[in-house]
């Protein structure tokens, strides 16, 4: 295969919603705001060898989303002309985003976040963008959450915040 079209089927588009990854806290009480992605500066610390293109679209938690920005969102990927689109995210309502995004036909989109800020010395961040980086170039097209080292589809995930990681959904076979 030609280098270029090599690279060309490989390239993501990443879309920067805010949470976790990109805050930045000011004192010891953890007053914080969304800063500017780091994404971009993770992957070329990393010597990324595949074309990607960054776009900060929100800097909010999650928790502050609505279902409006969930929409805007929605249409970003659904106009967005790459097929492999990464979604930087809040993993409180990951899930939720992801539930909105399912029904997008024609590509493969990812969410990720973190656990600890990117900008910690101790952050997941790294790790899962990496991953998620793979997952948007290597599944098939659909909606995936990356987290943790695994792939989670939005219908089968939940997260453990005392575990602070993703896990497959335990569903009560009752129905209770």
């Amino acid at each position: 295969m030609n280098h270029d079209l090599h690279l060309e089927k490989h390239r993501v588009k990443i879309f920067c919603a805010g949470g976790t990854l990109d805050k930045v806290y000011f004192d010891a009480l953890s007053e914080y705001q969304i800063g500017e992605p780091v994404v971009g500066e993770i992957l070329e610390e990393g010597l990324a060898g595949f074309p990607f293109e960054v776009e900060s679209i929100l800097r909010k938690d999650s928790l502050d989303m609505t279902a409006q920005d969930r929409t805007y969102i929605a249409d970003l990927v659904r106009t967005e002309p790459c097929q492999h689109i990464l979604i930087t995210h809040g993993t409180d309502t990951m899930v939720e985003t992801a539930l909105c995004l399912q029904d997008i036909p024609g590509k493969t989109i990812v969410l990720t976040g973190a656990m600890q800020p990117a900008r910690f010395r101790n952050t997941d961040a790294v790790f899962n963008i990496g991953y998620a980086i793979a997952a948007a170039q290597h599944l098939s097209h659909g909606t995936y959450l990356a987290m943790n080292g695994q792939v989670f589809t939005p219908q089968a995930v939940q997260k453990n915040r005392k575990a602070g990681q993703f896990e497959y959904e335990k569903v009560d076979p009752a129905g209770k």
